[in-house]
């Protein structure tokens, strides 16, 4: 049985889907004013994995993740660079676009854009106030009154009595509480707005979410999920307005994936101490960060470290190594490995756990090979690609991760010059030739069929 962390029982919970066979997951995107750092790169490849996970156990997975195109961040850095919103976002989508594929991540089956949801997130407002739930302030914005719901406070654990302590009142004293949020923002001058029932404006950041889940999935869902900073307030936000609107509960499972690390503070780019997955993905390979990701679990922090990252990529080629030259076989799906590998899957999408399976199986295809066994390279090969692949490891000729791709041409020419010289016993030349190599960062194998080559 699949259990699952719940940030709302703080318990690992049984996971059943509301509707059987069918798991419904919304998790929080981007807000696209920037590229994407190593921890939305987490985000990412987490989300991605358990979609993976839940398709391999037989599950139909309905997958959104959002992207916000309308934002203060994003009015800001418009106005900075002198450039159109639009402008800005698209440059910055399509490189989130990328840079997720990089790493190995399938895209979502739903993306949907605030921009395109006003009518949505308006007409949940308007419910908000019909039920008494929230009112338009002095200042023309329209809020939410958090005292007005009973369980505000529940996901995150904290009282009203505490976020009363930490509350600043509005200079202008628009809210009639100070712990009210806002839901639609009066337009300002120079600012993108929209029509609405309370006068033109735009949304407050928490309502996106609540409307475009809401649409793709319906008023109840099964997983919530987003990084650890968003428990609060914005999925706190999001449970009091969808719930107050809606009258059902909102999202029965909550996932939350803990912080990237930089020297001990957490990776943001309010902070400026975060490394932009393009710049990352310049020097390393896509499916090495991915494994670097996943080499952890999700719940914790995750340090950024390039001596780490570099022991993943050595850690990726002694399984890649393991799969060369092996031959085709038919996976043990309901095998050993295969059942120790879901019991930590199950436990809570133990990652680092399910990788100690796949290097389980890398020794035993050594094994194999020396005892010459072919069927059982074959068989363990198979199982190894299939485990792996849920994990969105492994998917690779091996020779393409162990190579690289370009042009190996010159990489070829020298190594065949080695060979020829090892077979004219010119060990001084051959020696040269290796050491040439070896100094452009490739690593030879000599075997009895000639020499193999990988990066190193």
């Amino acid at each position: 049985m699949l259990k699952i962390y719940n940030t709302l029982t703080r318990a690992k919970d049984e996971f059943v889907p509301l509707e059987p066979g069918h798991v419904r997951l919304y998790v929080c995107g981007v807000t696209v004013y920037d590229r994407c750092h190593l921890g939305h790169g987490r985000v990412f490849v987490v989300f991605d994995t358990v979609v993976r996970y839940l398709r391999h156990l037989g599950f139909r997975v309905t997958y959104v993740r959002n992207i916000t195109d309308i934002d203060d961040k994003i009015i800001k850095r418009a106005q900075e660079n002198g450039e159109d919103l639009g402008t800005l976002t698209e440059r910055n989508i399509a490189a989130m676009t990328e840079d997720a594929a990089a790493l190995l991540v399938e895209p979502p089956d739903h993306e949907p854009r605030a921009t395109s949801y006003i009518d949505h997130m308006n007409a949940m407002i308007e419910r908000l106030v019909a039920k008494d739930y929230a009112y338009q302030g002095r200042n023309g914005d329209v809020y939410f009154h958090v005292r007005r719901f009973p369980r505000y406070g529940r996901l995150s654990g904290r009282t009203l009595d505490d976020l009363k302590v930490g509350a600043r009142v509005e200079t202008d004293e628009a809210k009639d509480d100070p712990l009210d949020f806002v839901l639609w923002k009066s337009a300002r001058p120079n600012e993108p707005s929209w029509p609405s029932a309370f006068g033109p404006g735009r949304p407050g950041w928490h309502i996106e979410c609540s409307a475009m889940a809401a649409h793709c999935l319906g008023n109840h869902f099964d997983i919530h999920g987003g990084g650890l900073d968003l428990t609060f307030p914005h999925h706190e936000n999001e449970i009091a307005q969808s719930e107050a609107a809606n009258g059902v509960a909102f999202a029965d499972t909550w996932m939350h994936v803990g912080f990237v690390r930089t020297n001990g503070e957490k990776m943001a780019k309010s902070l400026g101490n975060f490394r932009t997955l393009r710049d990352l993905l310049a020097v390393h390979d896509g499916e090495v960060l991915r494994y670097f990701l996943l080499a952890s679990h999700y719940r914790g922090p995750l340090n950024y470290d390039e001596l780490a990252i570099g022991q993943c990529r050595e850690a990726l080629t002694r399984l890649y190594q393991a799969l060369k030259d092996a031959p085709d076989g038919v996976a043990e799906a309901d095998g050993d490995y295969a059942r120790r590998f879901h019991a930590a899957m199950d436990d809570d999408f133990n990652t680092p756990g399910a990788l100690a399976v796949l290097f389980e199986i890398g020794h035993a295809i050594q094994r194999a090979r020396d005892e010459r066994d072919e069927a059982a390279v074959g068989r363990l090969s198979a199982t190894l690609r299939l485990l792996g692949g849920v994990l969105g490891l492994l998917s690779r000729p091996p020779a393409a991760f162990l190579q690289g791709t370009g042009d190996h041409a010159d990489i070829e020419a020298l190594v065949a010059l080695r060979d020829q010289a090892r077979r004219d016993r010119q060990w001084a030349r051959s020696d040269a030739l290796r050491d040439e190599l070896k100094a452009r960062g490739i690593v030879l194998e000599d075997t009895p069929t000639g020499t193999v080559w990988r990066r190193g």
